[in-house]
């Protein structure tokens, strides 16, 4: 029996499936918004039901995280964001100006392209899918391959659900023979309206580089500032909050705190009197040793693990009860691991004699790794929160809130996603947290409102005077019309 080779067979695979997703998207495309929305309800109805299985599948399968704080984020990536976008109106009529005389109607992409990190595989499926299902897209996902087992799983309960709730079928699949070459047929496939890309540097521009439009997510680097007037038990309770939700997976979660001489030692004593250990000069350099591969890009071995963990692989004694690992830094760049993103506990320590210089080192931060994408700031002066706010390269600043939590929108009133937008300075088409707008065109039906006289009146300009078609001389039958025509076009070539 001849063998073809594995490469090959993912690549048909994915033709297969961005063909069935294409005719599936076709129906959906005839639904109304009553009937998109009875579907989410099931997807989600069942998201929320299988969030605790599909935790432990993705924990045992990956290795990263905690399997409870996957259980919410499951819950969240399903319920949380069904409740947030279940009144949008995605399809048909979804805005009306009478006044104006301009209607504007929801039409779908088409078939969206899912790349799924191995940090979130089970949460960013149920999310992607139901913001595709609400806006009346297909969806096609690609597993990240150590994360496949638990993605597929989620796919198909995605799948089932909405099926069950009169989706075609096809509508929701995911790539089971996972290769490089099949996540790049899919992102080039010309039937892909649009690439929701999720994930490492290198795979988000393979997405801007296939040739069909993305919404691609740069890396998370970013500061968690904590000023001088802020409840500092509070603020480091938050930031210990987020750091250690699910390992620090999340890319909105902080990576370095900054902030003030004046109460450094303050802050200090807080973060260790709640569990943090700070490592000596010798701790920082071992462990700073295994941040980072000689590549600059992060080790794969730290991502999601313990303190504890990742002491035993610097070979450094962390104790039991440490919840985080700090190290004091002064400074940023590509040999200064401290300063760049860690999806894992440990954060970098600065401090600035005032707010004016550590809003400066939290754009240098920025600037160096994850522009564009998500700081906090953790204060009560209103003056300094909106000079941030002005002048950081973010897409979010989250004020007084956990960021891995604050930048999915759990503990903000930002949109619920798992896809955060870095607008032109992250290198993202958009600043948004994706949800199902994100995924429509606006056709725009717009009235007559003004005539051209009524234009050129707004420039003084005095109406023109009604124009006449040219008539031939009379008496010219049509031989000598065409005769003196063709004189005339001769003597201007002449």
């Amino acid at each position: 029996m001849e063998l073809i080779d594995r490469d090959l067979q993912s690549i048909q695979e994915v033709r297969l499936k961005v063909r069935a997703a294409k005719e599936a998207q076709a129906v959906l495309a005839t639904f109304g918004q009553e009937k998109l929305d009875a579907i989410c309800a099931a997807m989600a109805a069942a998201g929320a039901g299988d969030s605790p299985r599909l935790a432990k599948m993705a924990q045992e399968e990956t290795g990263f995280g905690k399997v409870e704080d996957k259980t919410l984020k499951n819950h969240f990536g399903s319920a949380g964001v069904w409740e947030a976008i279940k009144d949008l109106k995605t399809t048909g009529v979804i805005r009306e100006d009478a006044a104006a005389g301009v209607v504007e109607i929801g039409v779908p992409m088409g078939v969206v392209a899912g790349v799924i990190p191995s940090t979130n595989p089970t949460s960013t499926v149920f999310f992607k899918s139901l913001i595709a299902i609400k806006s009346g897209n297909a969806i096609v996902f690609s597993p990240h391959p150590s994360a496949k087992g638990c993605t597929l799983e989620a796919t198909r309960l995605m799948a089932a659900a909405a099926e069950s709730a009169g989706c075609p079928r096809g509508a929701i699949s995911c790539v089971e023979i996972s290769t490089m070459q099949a996540t790049s047929e899919l992102m080039k496939h010309p039937d892909i309206a649009l690439i929701l890309a999720t994930g490492g540097g290198a795979m988000v521009k393979a997405a801007y580089s296939s040739g069909n439009p993305a919404i691609g997510v740069g890396p998370g680097n970013g500061p968690a500032y904590i000023e001088r007037t802020a409840d500092i038990p509070l603020a480091v309770k938050r930031i210990l909050d987020s750091k250690t939700f699910d390992n620090g997976t999340i890319c909105a979660s902080e990576q370095s705190v900054v902030t003030e001489d004046s109460i450094r030692e303050a802050v200090v004593a807080e973060f260790k009197r709640q569990g943090a250990y700070f490592l000596d000069p010798e701790e920082k350099a071992k462990v700073g040793a295994i941040l980072m591969r000689s590549s600059g890009t992060m080790n794969p071995a730290i991502v999601g693990k313990t303190p504890q963990y990742i002491g035993k692989l610097a070979q450094i004694a962390v104790p039991e009860d440490a919840r985080v690992l700090i190290a004091f830094e002064t400074e940023v760049g590509d040999k200064v691991p401290y300063s760049k993103e860690k999806l894992c506990p440990v954060l970098g320590f600065y401090s600035e004699p005032d707010w004016e210089s550590a809003c400066e080192l939290c754009i240098r931060i920025l600037l160096h790794e994850g522009a564009g994408h998500t700081m906090t700031i953790h204060s009560n002066n209103e003056a300094v929160i909106r000079e941030f706010a002005l002048r950081k390269p973010v897409s979010r600043l989250l004020v007084n809130t956990p960021a891995a939590l604050g930048g999915v929108g759990a503990t903000t009133n930002l949109m619920p996603s798992f896809t955060l937008g870095c607008g032109a300075v992250g290198g993202s088409s958009s600043s948004d947290n994706i949800g199902p707008l994100n995924l429509i065109n606006i056709r725009r039906m717009a009235r007559g409102a003004r005539e051209l006289e009524d234009l050129r009146a707004q420039v003084g300009q005095s109406a023109a005077a009604p124009q006449t078609a040219a008539r031939p001389p009379a008496g010219l039958d049509e031989e000598q019309l065409i005769s003196q025509v063709l004189k005339k076009v001769l003597e201007r070539l002449s």
